[in-house]
């Protein structure tokens, strides 16, 4: 498991097996978003030179970015170092990985733009308008579609990737930060932060189905997971404290559990045994075992942990 922690600048390497921190690894500036590759030999990790800000926060009180550390970093796991930084556009904070892991789709916060970056040339090959503030990037399953989600103009942008463009702009709850997919049938869901809620999104038609309210005022979707199977989709809730279940066959909240402080990175293990969440002002990684839907473990990591990447022990 590898989790980036914002203010430490590194990137924890957790052994799930015996919960706990392994080995530490220096990244740079706001390591945010991070996934690894299908082969579970590479990371990538989002670094910022964008200075923290956050709710409640007077931007025009912040010092300028410094964009010489904006990129995504290239972990190697089978050493456990940071091997090269990649060029990113401005602010990088969350992106997706091709199908065929030649290409990211990276999500600059700062300038409302999704960059397509080659992986073997190291290039930024296309800039596609997004609205403002995206954030959330993720495949869809069938690896032809990335939806990135705009915070500001309260939308989702498919982006067709074969074109390398924004095919339809859809319209969610306000202040969408993230989302999952589905294959059976394939559906997205994304999350909305200040609505409480989770829009379900038709991949055939790119349409709103319906939208998912959870029963708890303080809930604030932030990460979003899907099980292996696609039965359900797993929510983590910021503020909230909790992360919700949302079972995908009636689109309804089946369970709630207490983790640690305002989770926002969210996995689930390949077996769909467990998920994890990375808990900010509380520096640990939630263990959840989903089969009973109780957290299990809290673990010790960095400061303020922001994503999470599953990787098989044995990749490493």
């Amino acid at each position: 498991m590898f989790v980036s922690n914002e203010t430490s600048g590194t990137v924890s390497v957790v052994d799930v097996a015996s919960r706990r921190v392994v080995q530490t690894i220096h990244v740079g500036k706001r390591p945010r978003g991070i996934r690894a590759t299908t082969d579970g030999r590479t990371v990538y990790v989002a670094l910022s030179g964008s200075p923290i800000g956050g709710p409640n926060v007077d931007e025009s009180t912040l010092p300028p970015p410094d964009r010489r550390y904006d990129g995504i970093g290239v972990i190697d796991v089978a050493s456990g170092s940071l091997t090269r930084t990649l060029k990113s556009g401005t602010d990088p904070e969350q992106f997706a990985i091709s199908a065929d892991g030649s290409r990211l789709f990276i999500a600059n916060e700062d300038a409302g733009l999704a960059s397509v970056l080659d992986v073997a040339t190291g290039e930024i090959i296309k800039e596609i308008e997004v609205g403002g503030e995206p954030e959330g990037v993720d495949l869809s399953p069938d690896g032809r579609l990335v939806f990135v989600t705009s915070e500001e103009d309260n939308q989702v942008v498919a982006i067709d990737t074969s074109s390398l463009s924004a095919i339809k702009a859809i319209a969610v709850g306000p202040r969408p930060r993230s989302t999952a997919f589905t294959s059976s049938p394939p559906r997205a869901y994304v999350g909305s932060e200040n609505g409480a809620s989770v829009d379900v999104i038709d991949l055939a038609s790119l349409t709103v189905l319906t939208r998912i309210r959870f029963p708890v005022e303080t809930a604030r979707p932030m990460g979003l997971a899907s099980s292996p199977d696609g039965a359900q989709v797993f929510v983590s809730t910021g503020r909230g404290g909790t992360v919700e279940a949302i079972d995908t066959r009636t689109n309804t909240v089946r369970g709630s559990v207490a983790v640690g402080q305002r989770p926002w990175g969210i996995a689930v293990s390949p077996d769909g045994t467990s998920l994890f969440t990375a808990n900010g002002p509380s520096n640990d990684l939630s263990v959840v075992d989903i089969g009973t839907f109780r957290e299990i473990a809290r673990i010790p990591v960095g400061e303020r942990p922001w994503g999470v990447a599953y990787v098989r022990a044995t990749s490493r």
